[in-house]
């Protein structure tokens, strides 16, 4: 009787130490994968604020281009309101060419 019961705890035993080892596994695999979804996130979050930073400098940007035609625009209705047309067509070619500079060096960075 006794051996019996010292046989079946020992068995009962093992099955609870190959459970374990399982367990171990799996909780060393979600281990690793729980740090490389933070490490992924915290790279994401770096991205994040480099873009934001961009897209902030490129607001700034747009901002004092919209002021720069604004201010040409305002110059070509006050001339327009004169009877002087060839000063009126050098200066909206002259505000073509800015546009297109300006144009050009938002294009190259």
């Amino acid at each position: 009787g006794e051996g019996a019961a010292a046989g079946s705890y020992g068995y009962t035993n093992s099955g609870y130490s190959v459970y374990e080892e399982e367990n171990d596994r799996l909780t060393e695999s979600l281990r690793t994968k729980v740090s490389a979804i933070k490490s992924l996130s915290i790279e994401i979050g770096t991205e994040v604020k480099n873009q934001n930073k961009m897209l902030s400098e490129m607001e700034n940007d747009f901002d004092s281009t919209g002021g720069l035609l604004g201010a040409a625009m305002g110059r070509l209705r006050t001339l327009s309101r004169g009877s002087q047309t060839k000063l009126l067509c050098y200066m909206m070619l002259f505000s073509l060419f800015v546009f297109f500079v300006i144009y050009w060096i938002i294009k190259l960075r």
